[in-house]
């Protein structure tokens, strides 16, 4: 197991305190009751929309099966915080292991990376819908469908392996204190004995590109829709391919804009409470919010949820 060495300490500790959100006792307690509702509110949105696409026959077609499976990754996403943070606002001594911590972000980073890659996959399906109708069924297959989920799960987890074996090998000095609720890279490469220009170029140049590349994707795949929908004649034929791409544009917009917040500019413009706002928006609250999106603008969805609950 890894060690923590302090200069001035011969004890050898087992983690790292995550200081998350430091308030009085009671502030604990009641931010524990918020994020427990918060978390329990996106397990049952996201849940309900795998459902409604599961039980719908209708809803068997690639934009709703990327759709479920987007909610089952925003499932796995929250979980790979939230329930780490709500034990750290009831805990004395908020210690996470070595190996949780990274866990912790291994599983929280390769999710992102998957988010964005399956973000840029439903933004493509939107352009072939829309800019390419006839050849649709042909190109977007079930089994097209199928090798891009799997594609951007492979990739997204794949990408932050060579990072995650680097860190987890080396070694942590000083003080053990992280001011998050999770395990981060900025803070944890801080903490480490030696500073390694190799190790931090590496983080640099992989950690933006799940986000830049898709991002770009995304923007391209939407210019073309946009050109090609200003060229339909007919008002109620631009608003209907408007209202096809609005749910997405509207989950691309919150995740994105966050995110781009948070790691668009050098780490040290952003204040310790800053980091923890953003991240929190991006990977708990965007969760919490996309099932109201996607069933409050798609009448489609509207339906199925209705039918699934039974009203």
């Amino acid at each position: 197991m890894k060690s923590f060495h302090t200069p001035s300490n011969s004890s050898t500790v087992t983690g790292f305190v995550l200081l998350g959100f430091p308030c009085p006792r009671e502030g604990q307690i009641l931010l524990f009751v918020l994020f427990a509702a918060v978390y329990l509110l996106t397990l049952m949105g996201n849940a309900s929309i795998i459902c409604a696409v599961r039980s719908d026959r209708r809803l068997h077609t690639p934009m709703y099966i990327l759709l479920a499976n987007f909610s089952f990754l925003e499932i796995c996403y929250v979980t790979s915080t939230v329930p780490n943070m709500l034990a750290n606002f009831l805990s004395d001594t908020k210690v996470i292991s070595f190996s949780g911590c990274f866990l912790q972000f291994y599983f929280f980073f390769s999710l992102g990376s998957t988010e964005c890659f399956f973000l840029a996959v439903m933004a493509f399906d939107r352009y072939l819908a829309i800019c390419r109708p006839l050849r649709y069924p042909s190109i977007m297959s079930r089994h097209c469908c199928t090798n891009l989920v799997l594609g951007c799960w492979v990739l997204g987890f794949l990408w932050f392996l060579i990072p995650i074996i680097i860190i987890s090998r080396m070694s942590f000095c000083g003080s053990r204190i992280i001011d998050h609720f999770l395990c981060d890279p900025g803070p944890l490469l801080a903490l480490t004995c030696r500073k390694s220009p190799v190790i931090e170029l590496v983080f640099s140049a992989l950690s933006p590109l799940p986000l830049v590349i898709p991002f770009v994707f995304i923007m391209g795949s939407y210019a073309l829709v946009l050109k090609a929908v200003l060229k339909v004649p007919s008002a109620a034929g631009k608003r209907k391919a408007f209202n096809t791409c609005g749910s997405h544009l509207a989950v691309v917009s919150l995740f994105y804009g966050s995110v781009l917040v948070m790691y668009g500019s050098p780490t040290s413009e952003h204040e310790a409470g800053m980091q923890k706002v953003v991240t929190l928006f991006y990977s708990v609250l965007t969760p919490l919010l996309n099932p109201v999106i996607y069933s409050l603008r798609n009448k489609d969805m509207k339906k199925a949820l209705q039918k699934f609950r039974g009203t």
